[in-house]
């Protein structure tokens, strides 16, 4: 076409053309037919409007051919696209917005051609496919899909007669959405312009070209659009793919001619714009809360050393590396020494019980041996075979027959297992100790008479089967169990090579068991090198403080002692506890040359050694510390030094060690004689090693870590060993020298393998270092220690923790050991129980968060206990009144030492934390219990604001604006207006029947004239006999007689006000009517509380005197109530308007009955307090009683012969309604059950609607929880007795609230055996300004449907729906049928303008039976115009709305009604004045409290509200006193992880404070008011620690005088608090005395 030089011109399509496109595009758009059908079609449909153009396959072109002059594009009908002036919400982003611009600028700064979208004859997409560039996987080089510029660069010279006109394309258009770009290529030349049809396309909708896009993908083929524009669905079509195969180039510009590319790229395009939209909403991210991600700090020391060198031990000298075997050696000294003695062992009382020679030690162990290679059979087969494994359970005890039963299973080429003994089935650890026995195949354990005797027994006698373990055979193996073997017999037993010798159990940090498989070959290294490192010989004494069956006591003390023929002191862990100088005085008693201890071991003696003057440690040669690892095993060394250095203990002695499961003993500290380098200690700075990095510091300052050196590398066989330091995460890189890392250890004495573990294994024990460059260091796999440091001068290794105590904050790291050091440097003796603390990190909000537990003396008092607490989490650093402050409260609660705060911190009663084997606590198991709520601590103190800094950014309002969107027919913001009606009325003028139901007084009267003994009422009692009935003409009479009483003693006026205090009954509805009759207005109050009167008679005088009442109807019980003595302690009984008693009024009919001149005439008012606390009375008119009636009627099908069941209170809303109105205007029959006649019989109400087979029924939430609480185990009992609930077709549950989901779901699966229908529970929404907006019909209505809707959205207002199923989701409701005559629409809460469908906004409804106003002293008419005479801020501009207050959003279904058009769903969010502002976001206090409820099984009820700016949460405690304060820590976890809220005060209260009203509301304002006036009575009242700042908004760092200001400043604050909030907020005259009062805060636990 260029080449004929035609320019090209716009002309338009016939009208039937764009009408078949228009047609074609909505089927697309509808999802019924495919991408390629319509491409096709729209192809037949174009073909004669498309030129011929270079290239372009001719055979899909037609004969018949128009002239270049009259093609154009196609275009849809306007009203079938979505509006061009606004986005889609669902591809709104501003994290995408920004990207974007990002690499525009960038692409603007390389002066990079116009991006514009590429219109080439092969390639043409709807905008309704694309999707943002930045979103494609595909990089900007991927061959045929992303073509460079050079290719569109030869169509524009092809077609240059378009270039005028494109621009002036680009000068005169502005307004369309439609904007186009060109595929573009970093260096390419500028891009060319559109092909003819697409120029012809945009010309005919004025497409705007934006010179500032992304560079496009054509896999996706989005453009990225201003945040004013919206893709169209249904607007631009390009030419079908076929058009122009052989123009497509690659990327190295080579033409490619594929019919495949083609289908691969119609493909990408078909797959990546999905049929139609899965739901009608999207989430919209605008608002998507993202987590502070804490940016490296640019001031943090960082690595500055060389690459480290690796660390060469020293090789096995000639006389260590001849020694034989060990069992070979353990042979030779049975057999050369057989009365050597190898082993004593003591009893608590510090006498040597048994002493175990090597002789012994290798009979026992043959004799042992040989019974379990030919005793043990089953089925004539040998039980067990080599390489078996078995279990070793010992006491620690009994080192004697550990000994045996280990060596004898060696001996027999089996595998033992040590474990601890389980005293109970629920020791901790015990469960994961039994996966290990099952997965190691272990089926026999061996131990002793008595220990067998101590294990819990089954009924049958025999041991007991733990929780987790597998079947055991026990074997006890005391000599009289064991067979002697034959002389000759002599097992053949090779410990050498790789074969597994033993198994040693390791527990993780997350609590899981492992077994650690060591080779005899590397058990034979080990002991070779021990023997080397410590210089043993032969009869040395070594006294043994550790656990004999693993790590260092194993290795010393069973394995090594043997080799060398040594004597062995065990000394076992009881004895300690009794007398923990009992080591030293052995050591002294048996000259003992070597002692093995921990450093709590030292730290206790030294505790224990005062008056002991006989001690002396002159024969030790070595004191190996097994924990020297331990950063803070250096203050017990040093303190054990000067201690018992007068008594002969030389320095060099001290021997820190440091081992771990897997590599064995990896490093220790040797004497001088033996080679040793002398000791070092390195001063570090906290902060570096926080960041990995060696930086040395001054000794005095408070946050350094001194450390000791732990020796030097282990000696080796064969080869030598070597040891480097790797980086914790990431590949194994090695360390630089000023860095911490893992220290990796290269030797034949390691363990080999998690047994059965192979994922691991190869992660641990087959690790290869590499340099910075990526090249390994050696050929030999090294093996991960778990230890934390770096080599230091000298070649000495420094341990600084443990990878196991890491505690990863932020970006930092801390070491569980050294804040445990930390919090025992604040006087630990006076308040934690022998110093037993538990340090370890728990995730919440995606990060780890400290939690110390600690045990506390009994003799502590809770005061003293809280004041440690808070001394520990304190600041340190600090002058003046500040630092007092801070000593005082806390209130930072950042430790300086560490530099990060203490998330929780326990106080738990003595001896009750879980027991390591040797007394440790169990850090695990403590660990889980606190997750579960099961730690029971005594005293708790969070402090979460220190810990979470990575909350998202309180969100920022907008300033008001005005209404924004544009409608455009019935869409708004491109969606449809979010409005629902339900059927129409009739009109009631038509008949003269209907006229006479105008007013209820008529229609009663007329019932009592056509049908005088219809019965209308019932009443049950609690005993579910008949109390009362009426009659049409019983009703009728009774009402004459009230009307008639009110007249002549009340002598009142039609118009005056009369208050009802009458229990749930008929009396109550006669009065009613009686009012009626004579035009008086009625007000039902609910009756004081007998057994309450103080709190409950206050609110009837309330609405007495607010609606002016000037006559007060009652019983003779209730009359004589309001004029007690007790009732005037509450309020003055002299100023009650007079007070009619109705039980024995005279028998008089009234003259005339009153009849309304208009039905606009107030009719009654409803007063009803709301769930905000807030007493509100409505107006309602007759013609919008009569009108409610009729709507319920027609909705819920109410007839003369039907009966319906009402189980709710009569006194407001729509319980009211359907108790006095109802039953009157349709004539169906009632039975009333009030509600508080269940709480003597909590099955009056099902047993009553199965009675009296009624088809609808009515109750409140509060019912419903009654029956499924207290019939959920007696369902089989009720069946027994003949209740049925086959006959029910709809039950609705009466509130104004969200519907509650779990509850009507559990009632439904409950009692769905006594025949109740699935579909029959519904749920009914109504409020003040109507109280009947929607009913669902049960089982005749469509099947109820349930939404998902994300919480993040609610909190910002936004669109709620939402496709996935995350757990930030939660279920809204069960949509609910709008009644007949009313209508609802979504509004804006601000600007008061209509939303789209599926968008979150205000509920505003219009209907005749709307009530007219609010009733008020005096009178606001501002708030009757707001709430009852809103009207929209645009669109329908007319019609008078009633704002509801309730947040909502409309959503249309896939259901059809009868008409077929299809169903509008309403569901309810919350109501607008519960919700809580917080951190800039609206909460809705159901959804809090549902994560709450969920924390812990024994949290019964939940409510939330807010004081001042915190977040106060009261639960109710569902169990034992010992498991409140777990709640606290569960209850801040969970409203962190779903809420992202700090939670400022948890109160623990018994059940049943938090107020509920008749509906089952939480009265939450109410029980705000009961917690400020200290009238809950709480269990537990934990103020997780807040700065002063946040409760009196006044930073911390003003002065003296400004704080002064501040406390007189929060007097009309804090003057209407209780007595203990008082005595802390007094008014202070100077600072000391605003100190005073915060102390006395703190001991009263106000923070």
């Amino acid at each position: 076409m260029a080449d004929r030089g035609c320019p090209l011109e716009a002309a338009p399509l016939p009208a039937e053309v764009l009408e078949s496109l228009a047609e074609l595009e909505l089927e697309l758009s509808e999802g019924d037919i495919t991408q390629k059908g319509y491409e096709k079609k729209r192809a037949k449909l174009l073909a004669r409007y498309i030129p011929l153009v270079q290239g372009v396959d001719p055979c899909l072109q037609t004969e018949n051919r128009l002239p270049g002059p009259l093609l154009t594009a196609a275009t849809a009908k306007p009203q079938k696209s979505r509006p061009t002036n606004s986005r889609d919400e669902r591809f709104r982003s501003d994290v995408h917005s920004e990207a974007v611009q990002a690499a525009l600028a960038k692409y603007k700064e390389r002066k990079m051609p116009m991006p514009s979208k590429r219109r080439s004859a092969l390639v043409h997409s709807s905008v309704e496919t694309y999707t943002p560039p930045d979103t494609s996987s595909a990089s900007e080089d991927e061959g045929s899909l992303r073509r460079p510029g050079r290719l569109t660069s030869a169509l524009l010279q092809s077609h240059s007669g378009i270039e005028p006109w494109l621009d002036r394309v680009i000068q005169g258009s502005s307004t369309s959405s439609s904007a186009s770009s060109t595929s573009s290529h970093p260096g390419g030349r500028p891009a060319a312009a559109p092909s003819a049809s697409t120029a012809l396309a945009g010309l005919t909708a004025h497409a705007h070209i934006d010179l500032h896009s992304a560079p496009p993908d054509v896999t996706t083929g989005l453009v990225e659009r201003s945040p004013s524009e919206r893709p169209q669905m249904a607007s631009v079509r390009g030419i079908p793919r076929g058009h122009g195969r052989n123009v497509l180039e690659t990327a190295d510009g080579v033409p490619v001619n594929s019919r495949v590319s083609s289908k691969i790229q119609q493909l990408l395009n078909t797959l990546k714009r999905p049929k139609r939209p899965p739901l009608k909403e999207f989430f919209v991210d605008d608002f998507e809360e993202l987590l502070e991600v804490q940016q490296p700090d640019p001031n943090q020391p960082k690595p500055e050393g060389d690459q480290m060198a690796v660390l060469k031990g020293e090789p096995l000298s000639a006389g260590t590396s001849g020694l034989p075997s060990l069992l070979g050696a353990l042979q030779l000294w049975g057999t050369t020494q057989p009365k050597a003695p190898c082993l004593t062992a003591l009893d608590t009382s510090g006498k040597a019980t048994c002493t175990l020679t090597y002789g012994k030690l290798w009979s026992r162990s043959l004799k042992l041996a040989y019974t379990l290679l030919n005793k043990l059979t089953s089925k004539n087969e040998p039980l067990l075979n080599p390489g078996d494994r078995v279990a070793l359970v010992f006491p620690n005890s009994d080192p004697v027959m550990f000994m045996v039963a280990f060596y004898g299973c060696l001996l027999a080429e089996l595998v033992p297992v040590p474990i601890e003994v389980p005293l109970t089935r629920k020791d901790a650890g015990s469960q994961q100790v039994g996966f290990l026995l099952g997965s190691c195949g272990v089926t026999l354990a061996l131990t002793t008479d008595a220990c067998q005797k101590g294990l819990p027994k089954a009924p049958t006698g025999e041991v007991a089967t733990f929780k987790g373990w597998p079947p055991l055979a026990w074997l006890v193996i005391d000599g009289k169990h064991l067979t002697k073997p034959p002389k000759d017999w002599y097992p053949l037993a090779q410990d050498t090579g790789s074969r597994t010798a033993y198994i040693e159990y390791k527990t993780s940090k997350e609590g899981s068991t492992v077994g650690v498989t060591v080779s005899h070959s590397s058990m034979l290294a080990q002991c070779q090198a021990l023997t080397q490192a410590c210089g043993y010989t032969e009869a040395e004494t070594l006294t043994n403080v550790l656990d004999f069956k693993r790590d260092a006591g194993l290795w010393h003390g069973v394995l090594t002692s043997v080799m060398n023929r040594m004597h062995v002191i065990s000394i076992p862990y009881a004895l300690m506890k009794v007398n923990p100088l009992s080591w030293i005085q052995k050591v002294c008693s048996y000259k003992a040359r070597v002692a093995l201890v921990k450093s709590r071991d030292m730290h206790w003696s030294l505790l224990a050694q005062r008056g002991q003057r006989d001690v002396c440690l002159s024969s030790l040669r070595m004191l190996i510390v097994a924990d020297g690892a331990n950063p803070w095993s250096i203050s017990s060394c040093d303190a054990f030094l000067n201690v018992f250095q007068s008594r002969g203990l030389r320095p060099e002695v001290i021997c820190p060690c440091a081992s771990s499961p897997e590599a064995l003993t990896v490093a220790i500290r040797r004497p001088p004689d033996l080679g040793g380098s002398p000791p070092r200690k390195a001063v570090l700075s906290m902060n570096g090693l926080s960041y990995g990095v060696i930086r040395v510091d001054a000794e005095e300052k408070l946050s350094v870590l001194t450390v000791q050196d732990v020796g030097q590398v282990m000696p080796g066989d064969g080869y030598q060993t070597s040891v480097c330091v790797v980086k914790v995460d990431g590949a194994p890189y090695l360390c630089k020298t000023d860095e911490i890392g893992e220290i990796c250890v290269n030797s034949v004495a390691t363990g080999t393998a998690y047994y059965g573990l192979l994922g691991i294994t190869k992660n641990i024990f087959e690790t290869v270092p590499v340099t910075a460059d990526g090249v390994p260091i050696s050929d030999r796999p090294f093996t991960r220690t778990g230890l934390l440091g770096f080599v230091g001068p000298d070649n000495l290794v420094f341990v600084v923790g443990k990878l196991d105590g890491l505690m990863v904050v932020g970006v930092r790291r801390h070491n569980a050991d050294d804040v445990v050091a930390t919090a025992l440097a604040v006087e630990p003796m006076k308040f934690v129980y022998r110093g037993r603390i538990a340090v370890f990190s728990v995730t919440v909000l995606h990060d780890d968060r400290i939690v110390l537990v600690a045990e506390q003396r009994p003799e502590a008092s809770e005061e003293d206990s809280f004041q440690w607490m808070s001394r520990v989490l304190q600041s340190l650093p600090g002058l003046g009144w500040q630092h007092m402050l801070s000593r005082v409260f806390a209130f930072q609660a950042i430790d300086s030492i560490h530099q990060v705060g203490v998330y929780c911190l326990a106080l738990v009663p003595a001896n009750t934390l879980p027991k390591a084997p040797l007394g440790g606590i169990h850090i695990s198991e403590t660990k889980q219990r606190f997750l579960e709520g099961t730690l029971h601590p005594c005293n708790v103190l969070m402090c979460p604001h220190t810990c979470v800094t990575n909350l998202p950014k309180p969100r920022q309002k907008q300033p008001e604006v005005g209404p924004a969107s544009m409608i455009v027919g019935n869409l708004v913001a491109g969606k449809r207006i979010a409005q629902a009606s339900g059927r129409e009325l009739a009109h009631l003028e038509d008949s003269d029947q209907a006229r006479k139901f105008l007013f209820l007084a008529d229609v009663l009267q007329w019932r009592a004239h056509t049908t005088p003994d219809h019965p209308l009422f019932l009443l049950l009692n609690a005993k579910g006999t008949v109390t009362s009935t009426a009659t049409c003409i019983q009703l009728h009479k009774r009402a004459e007689r009230v009307a008639a009483a009110l007249m002549e003693k009340g002598r009142l006026d039609a118009g005056d006000h009369v208050a009802l205090v009458y229990p749930p009954g008929v009396d109550l509805i006669a009065a009613f009517y009686g009012c009626l009759y004579c035009g008086c207005v009625p007000v039902t109050v609910r009756p004081p509380h007998p057994q309450n009167l103080g709190t409950t008679l206050p609110t009837v005088k309330m609405i007495v005197e607010v609606s002016k009442s000037a006559c007060v109807l009652s019983t003779q019980a209730i009359t004589r109530l309001l004029k007690s003595k007790e009732a005037a302690a509450a309020v003055d009984v002299r100023t009650w308007p007079t007070i009619l008693d109705t039980d024995d009024i005279p028998k008089k009919k009234v003259a005339s009955i009153f009849r309304p001149p208009s039905p606009d005439v107030l009719a009654y008012l409803d007063f009803s307090v709301s769930t905000t606390g807030i007493l509100a009375g409505v107006k309602m008119s007759h013609a919008a009683t009569s009108a409610l009636c009729r709507s319920i009627k027609l909705q819920c099908e109410l007839y003369p012969s039907r009966q319906i069941a009402i189980c709710l209170d009569p006194y407001c809303g729509l319980g009211f309604a359907l108790w006095c109105l109802c039953s009157v205007y349709s004539g169906h029959q009632s039975v009333l059950v009030p509600p508080l006649e269940l709480e003597s019989n909590v099955s009056l109400w099902l047993s009553a609607v199965s009675q009296y087979k009624a088809r609808v029924t009515f109750c409140s939430y509060s019912v419903m929880e009654m029956c499924t609480k207290g019939l959920g185990a007696q369902t089989g009992a009720l069946r027994m007795k003949g209740v049925n609930l086959s006959c029910v077709r709809t039950c609705m549950v009466v509130a104004e609230e969200r519907p509650r989901i779990s509850l009507t779901q559990s009632f439904s699966k409950l009692f769905k055996d006594l025949g109740l229908p699935a579909r029959a529970v519904s749920t009914t929404f109504g409020c003040r300004v109507n109280v009947a907006i929607c009913l669902q019909q049960g089982t005749t209505g469509p099947d109820p449907t349930t939404v998902y809707v994300d919480m993040r959205a609610l909190r910002h207002d936004s669109s709620p729906g939402g496709t996935g199923f995350s757990a930030q989701s939660t279920i809204d409701g069960v949509w609910k049928e709008i009644l007949p005559g009313v209508k609802v629409i979504i509004a804006h809460t601000e600007t008061k303008g209509p939303l789209g469908d599926s968008h979150l906004g205000e509920i505003w409804v219009s209907s005749p039976h709307n009530a007219t106003g609010y009733y008020t002293v005096y009178g606001e008419e501002t708030l009757h115009a707001d709430h009852f005479s809103a009207r929209l801020s645009f669109g329908d501009t007319q019609t008078v709305w009633a704002r509801t207050g309730y947040l909502g959003f409309l959503r249309r279904t896939e259901l059809t009604d009868a008409s077929g058009e299809r169903h509008d769903a309403l569901y309810v969010v919350g109501s607008l004045d519960e919700t809580l502002e917080l951190r800039g976001m609206r909460y809705h206090p159901i959804d809090i409290e549902t994560s709450v409820i969920r924390a812990h099984r024994s949290i019964a009820e939940c409510a939330v509200f807010t004081w001042t700016n915190l977040l106060v949460v009261v639960v109710e405690l569902d169990g034992l006193e010992q498991d409140a304060l777990d709640l606290v820590a569960l209850v801040t976890n969970v409203v962190l992880e779903e809420h992202y809220l700090v939670v400022g005060v948890v109160v623990i209260v018994d059940p049943g404070v938090i107020p509920i009203n008749s509906r089952g509301e939480k009265q939450r304002m109410h029980l705000r008011d009961g917690f400020l006036a200290d009238q809950l009575d709480p269990i537990y009242v934990a103020y997780n620690m807040y700065p002063l700042s946040s409760v009196l908004n006044v930073p911390l760092e003003h002065s003296p005088d400004q704080l002064k200001q501040c406390f007189g400043s929060a007097k009309d604050i804090y003057q209407n608090m209780g007595d203990w909030e008082g005595k802390a907020w007094c008014y202070a005259v100077d600072i000391a005395d605003a100190t005073a009062a915060l102390r006395s805060a703190a001991s009263l636990h106000f923070f």
